[in-house]
């Protein structure tokens, strides 16, 4: 006689054996759902490296790539498919007219692609507001498009890069972002590429 205990055992394990293929297909579905943003990295103090954690003021921008600023904010995978492209790796104040035509033609090749649904650029501060104003000039599209800064390197204790670059990607996989033109994300606030400004070297 077979015991209901020996008929229960097949089926558990075909469950379990089933498992892994219906998370894989969950997992597969939730990332069909979400946009596809990707991030282009310049450098900037958004990228800076510093000695001392208490010491924000002192530090060398453009040290960090691309892959190790996604890496440390894990929450963007809950807002977008996200990938990373390292387009330059220099302080902004060094940027050329060269490599402002480089980005823009990378910006709109991206643009004009069917599986990309919004772009954010990284940036340093200080021609933040040129290159958002130059790309709000050239770029033909609908589609999202943040430049996102810091005013503190990653390893300053008070860094705010990791929120904001978490923002830029939030309004970069928005519906409610296209057609608004370049837009810029810092400290907690959206703000038009056209008419945005650094005034003085604590805030944007």
């Amino acid at each position: 006689m077979k015991s209901a205990f020996n008929t229960f055992i097949p089926g558990a394990l075909a469950l379990l054996l089933l498992l892994p293929t219906a998370l894989q297909a969950k997992e597969v579905e939730t990332q069909q759902k979400l946009a596809n943003v990707v991030i282009l990295a310049t450098g900037g103090t958004i990228a800076g490296a510093g000695a001392s954690a208490a010491n924000s003021a002192t530090y060398q921008a453009a040290k960090v790539g691309i892959e190790q600023l996604i890496a440390g904010v894990p929450e963007l995978s809950q807002l977008a498919n996200v990938r990373g492209e390292q387009v330059m790796q220099i302080a902004s104040e060094s940027i050329t007219n060269d490599n402002l035509l480089q980005l823009g033609r990378r910006v709109a090749e991206l643009a004009d692609s069917n599986d990309v649904d919004g772009i954010v650029i990284t940036h340093g501060t200080d021609t933040l507001e040129e290159t958002a104003y130059f790309l709000n000039l050239v770029e033909k599209t609908d589609k999202p498009i943040i430049v996102v800064g810091s005013m503190r390197p990653g390893t300053a204790m008070s860094a705010d890069g990791m929120l904001n670059l978490y923002n830029a990607v939030a309004v970069a996989s928005s519906k409610e972002a296209r057609g608004k033109g370049v837009l810029v994300t810092m400290n907690d606030e959206i703000q038009s590429g056209r008419d945005v400004s650094k005034m003085i070297n604590i805030y944007l």
